[in-house]
């Protein structure tokens, strides 16, 4: 695996110090006073950059008239599977990226990352799962602490990576529509709260869909603006579904992000029914696009067949 970082400007070279030593300051903290011997034994055993910051590509155009800017993906390997729980052990670190990211200023760059053991990442090289194979083709090892190279990807054949991405795209997608029949139900009663996060429930489920699809992997979390970055890396067209061009969209997309959490459980979390028409139709945009990505995927793997046949 590669582990230089020529390819990237000297401020994001930097820049990806400070998050590595970031990570590694929350990940002992976290673990400073275990008491169980297998916390007390947890390492982590590779950091590793994909996405556009690995392979080159990436956008940083904050000031202009779509103001996008790609995300450092990072993939950290562990030793352990209990180590992997995003909300036991890697909330502080979340939280952290994000403040400084967000409030302080000192990171310029947005972070996102997933936590798997070893044994994942081989397995999903060992069944061709297309995330990980681009991972161990593209991404850049961070932080290494042996030498051990991750596994040889076997890739399906063309005939097996049309049946898993069928499949996929017959399970999540009727799914995710079932969801959308329920948030027209709940916005025709005036159910606000409710509705809201069933929303929820449905921009995410329509994410895991076209990841899955497109990629043979999603990731085990509920944030919708990770699973967004995440299947806008796969296509564009991802991207325009939601306005960014005004404070007030923005801050739309954030509302139905927190309605997983605070629709159901915080009284202070209010939403109009104009806002959640708006959100319904960006929604069913989404849906729109992500059938439109998702059958596009299926056509190209078809068409392999038949080259091949």
């Amino acid at each position: 695996m590669r582990t230089d970082l020529e390819h990237l400007p000297a401020n994001k070279q930097r820049e990806l110090e400070r998050v590595v030593q970031i990570l590694f300051e929350e990940f002992g903290d976290s673990f400073a006073l275990a008491k169980h011997e297998w916390k007390k034994a947890g390492r982590i055993l590779k950091v590793i950059l994909y996405g556009s910051y690995a392979r080159g590509g990436w956008i940083d155009e904050p000031h202009t008239a779509k103001g996008y800017k790609s995300d450092f993906d990072l993939l950290i390997i562990v030793n352990d599977k209990r180590l992997t729980d995003r909300v036991k052990y890697w909330a502080k670190l979340d939280d952290r990226l994000m403040r400084e990211y967000g409030i302080t200023g000192t990171l310029s760059t947005p972070v996102n990352f997933i936590v798997h053991t070893l044994q994942e990442v081989n397995d999903g090289l060992a069944h061709g799962r297309y995330f990980f194979m681009d991972v161990a083709k593209e991404g850049v090892a961070l932080y290494q602490s042996d030498d051990i190279e991750l596994h040889t990807p076997k890739p399906k054949t063309p005939k097996q990576a049309l049946a898993m991405a069928q499949e996929y795209f017959d399970e999540w997608f009727p799914a995710s529509m079932r969801k959308f029949e329920f948030v027209r139900f709940g916005i025709e009663k005036g159910h606000l709260k409710e509705t809201a996060f069933e929303l929820h429930q449905t921009a995410e489920s329509l994410y895991h869909c076209v990841l899955l699809v497109c990629s043979f992997y999603t990731p085990h979390v509920h944030n919708l603006g990770f699973l967004r970055t995440q299947a806008e890396r796969l296509n564009r067209r991802l991207t325009f579904v939601w306005p960014v061009d005004s404070r007030k969209h923005r801050a739309m997309f954030e509302k139905l992000k927190e309605a997983y959490v605070k629709a159901r459980y915080s009284k202070h979390y209010r939403i109009s029914a104009e806002e959640l028409t708006w959100l319904g139709e960006r929604v069913e945009e989404l849906g729109r696009v992500v059938h439109e990505v998702c059958s596009e995927r299926l056509a190209e793997l078809e068409a392999e067949i038949q080259k091949r046949s």
